[in-house]
């Protein structure tokens, strides 16, 4: 398993992948682990991972390098993964306990309640493009709940998933209570089918997501899946469009524009697209590209020249279909897994601009004349992450983001980002299940009805 930098091609590092008789011998750990671990107090767990959050902003300049030389993430961005994460620990060792207290319910026993109980080994199926965020946000409210997890992380950051492993376990977690496995997307089914493996939970694209719905239907396992999104962003004829405009380009262009949650569509009502295209293009022409590790880049390199040129094919198809390159577009000449920051419009349906998620630094312009149109725009896509709405009416932007937006998650006048203190997760293609607050501690939990008498 191969590690290559997407600044320079060059070899960063070889993994060994692990045997099939180390896989079984992680799972079995997990599960004898899980046996003790669940049996710490919840204050033992917090510990723990107050102790991560600690090593985590110690250590965070050598874990950002880790991320901006394996995926390419400018620096910046990475440092600022590597806080969400401590901000993620933190928090569940402070609410974790009350998260998972038991309910008192009233019914004609003497007493019942709920109680949360732990299920077992977890395992986590993450991606490249936040590569130590994702893994947290499944691995901390999931071992505060008692349970011990597995993690298979996408091969092109081994480093990364190896360093996450080193972190728990110098937190003082239970040893093989998180265990990092270096294997293959093929070689993953005998994992899920292991009868001690509870449940999965997967970030990635949505073919990822159908490939291990079908398998965890076929072996009976609990889910989580969080998938692709095509975010539409609907600016409405009375925003404030110099702000929707530089909130737009700052989500669009997010990690080089390779989040699920990325802005992708933008919905522009005819009396303000003029005014607000010119702003947007504006912003987007001063995003810089280069090196990750220079203070002037604001993106980096995509994670792999594959990933740039399925984006690439992508645009030009869109441009051959009719749409209107108004930046960038260009395949760079410099060394690297590059893409500038583009903007496309006139995107109508049937182009992959208009109809794709497009995991790069592309943004797709439609143009509307109502409001309604542009919900029925939005709500269209078979996708249902996240979506936004710029409005100066607070009432109307609300109302449009609770009843009428079919998306996950849903904000007015700023661009869709996760928190430890809100649910997050999908609909439609886009997923089932939610990570992050009370849910996502409660996902992986036996949901237990006691009734005494």
């Amino acid at each position: 398993m191969k590690s290559i930098s997407p600044v320079s091609a060059e070899l960063i590092c070889i993994f060994q992948a692990h045997t099939n008789a180390e896989i079984e011998n992680a799972i079995l750990n997990a599960h004898n682990a899980f046996k003790t671990w669940r049996n710490y107090s919840f204050e033992q767990r917090a510990s723990c991972l107050k102790k991560a959050a600690t090593i985590l902003r110690d250590n965070a300049i050598e874990h950002a390098t880790m991320i901006s030389q394996e995926m390419g993430k400018s620096f910046k961005e990475a440092l600022a993964e590597i806080e969400k994460c401590a901000v993620c620990c933190d928090y569940y060792a402070e609410h974790g306990a009350t998260l998972l207290q038991n309910e008192n319910i009233s019914t004609a026993a003497q007493k019942s309640y709920i109680s949360y109980q732990p299920l077992g080994v977890i395992l986590s199926i993450m991606p490249w493009n936040f590569p130590y965020w994702q893994v947290f946000r499944f691995a901390a409210p999931t071992l505060m709940a008692g349970n011990t997890a597995l993690l298979k992380h996408a091969s092109n950051v081994s480093g990364c998933s190896v360093a996450i492993e080193k972190i728990f376990m110098d937190a003082g977690f239970l040893e093989h209570s998180f265990q990092s496995l270096l294997v293959k997307s093929a070689d993953i089914e005998p994992i899920i089918a292991h009868p001690l493996v509870q449940a999965v939970t997967l970030t990635g694209s949505t073919q990822a997501g159908s490939s291990v719905a079908q398998l965890c239907g076929k072996y009976i396992k609990k889910s989580v899946l969080e998938l692709g999104g095509s975010d539409p962003y609907l600016i409405l004829e009375d925003a404030d469009l110099e702000s929707a405009a530089k909130l737009c380009v700052q989500s669009r262009t997010l990690n080089a524009g390779q989040s699920c949650i990325a802005a992708k569509r933008f919905l522009v009502m005819e009396s303000v697209y003029e005014q607000f295209v010119s702003l947007f293009v504006d912003k987007m022409r001063a995003i810089r590209m280069g090196d990750p590790f220079s203070t002037q880049t604001h993106i980096g390199p995509m994670a792999t020249h594959a990933l740039r040129d399925e984006l690439h094919k992508q645009v030009t198809r869109s441009i051959q279909l009719g749409a209107n390159c108004l930046l960038g577009g260009e395949l760079p000449d410099n060394v690297g897994a590059y893409y500038p920051a583009t903007v496309l419009s006139n995107v109508k349906p049937g182009m992959p601009a208009f109809e794709e998620e497009l995991f790069g630094p592309v943004a797709s312009i439609i143009k509307v004349k109502t409001q309604k149109e542009a919900i029925e725009i939005a709500n269209a896509s078979h996708f249902g992450l996240g979506s936004a709405v710029f409005t100066k009416d607070i009432a109307k932007g609300q109302h449009i983001a609770e009843y009428e937006l079919q998306y996950g998650n849903c904000f007015v006048n700023d661009f869709v980002r996760s928190d430890p203190r809100l649910p997050f997760g999908g609909i439609k293609q886009s997923g089932y299940g939610r990570e992050l607050a009370h849910c996502g501690i409660r996902e992986f939990c036996n949901i237990k009805t006691v009734y005494i008498q």
